[in-house]
């Protein structure tokens, strides 16, 4: 029996994820805060919903998806009713494994775990970083709930911050980039579907090359850049308007207030 305990955008998508990937309904168990938003679930998907407490009672893994700030009073609330049985996996961005072995009683295997959105087309990055007291089997058992939605990679804890930034708000930035470039479509005259279709294409097309090709993006980007061409004119003005550098200041900002909300 799983449970996702706090089921916002994030747990919801993880919850669809794992139907997908041949889970039943019965296999199942979420939470929420709100009771309209626990009978959508219950309608949308046939899950079993309760409260934190019985779902933490009734269920072998227990998956945290609620927001940092407020982790503390979940661990609280549920841990009374976790023992070292149990594998609690957290998915709240900048919350340690130390944090939640703390509030929990006993040794309970903790593995820690960023994901992202494109879980709802099971292309998600998910990383995962074993705590004190989680084994090998643990490990193994969240990537088995995770692989079936994308692709999953162990990484020390220490880099987990960073992988928050870089992967988990990731899709954020590269819709952002869509945005830009339909604009620039439109204002060359484009009309916003051609321009949306056109962009997005390019950027699917680039990502697999870029997946499957085994090559690095410097020798990918070089084979599209003939010299004096359209291409090199483009990259010119992103260097001048210091777009590499503004990447650089944004993950590391997007790193530093998953610090902050965890810090609470």
């Amino acid at each position: 029996m799983i449970a996702i305990l706090g089921t916002g955008k994030m747990g919801e998508a993880l919850l669809s994820g794992l139907l997908r990937a041949g889970f039943k309904p019965g296999d199942v168990i979420a939470t929420a805060r709100r009771a309209e938003r626990a009978e959508a679930l219950r309608e949308r998907y046939g899950v079993r919903v309760m409260s934190n407490a019985e779902a933490a009672k009734s269920a072998e893994t227990i998956i945290l998806t609620v927001k940092p700030q407020d982790m503390a009073s979940l661990l609280k609330e549920i841990a009374d009713h976790v023992p070292e049985d149990r594998l609690v996996i957290s998915g709240a961005a900048g919350i340690t494994t130390s944090f939640v072995e703390s509030h929990l009683a006993g040794d309970v295997p903790v593995v820690r775990v960023m994901s992202n959105t494109p879980v709802l087309v099971d292309e998600a990055m998910s990383v995962i970083s074993a705590g004190s007291h989680a084994s090998e089997e643990h490990l193994k058992r969240t990537e088995s709930l995770l692989k079936p939605v994308g692709k999953v990679l162990r990484i020390p804890e220490s880099q987990q911050d960073a992988a928050t930034a870089l992967s988990g708000s990731g899709p954020a930035y590269f819709f952002y980039l869509v945005e830009a470039m339909v604009d620039a479509g439109i204002l060359l005259g484009m009309p916003r579907a051609a321009a949306l279709d056109m962009v997005t294409q390019s950027i699917v097309g680039a990502a697999i090359m870029l997946r499957d090709s085994g090559e690095h993006p410097v020798i990918l980007r070089e084979a599209v850049t003939s010299p004096g061409g359209t291409t090199i004119a483009a990259i010119a003005e992103l260097e001048r308007h210091s777009v590499r550098a503004a990447f650089l200041a944004a993950i590391e900002a997007a790193r530093d207030r998953g610090r902050e909300l965890a810090a609470g």
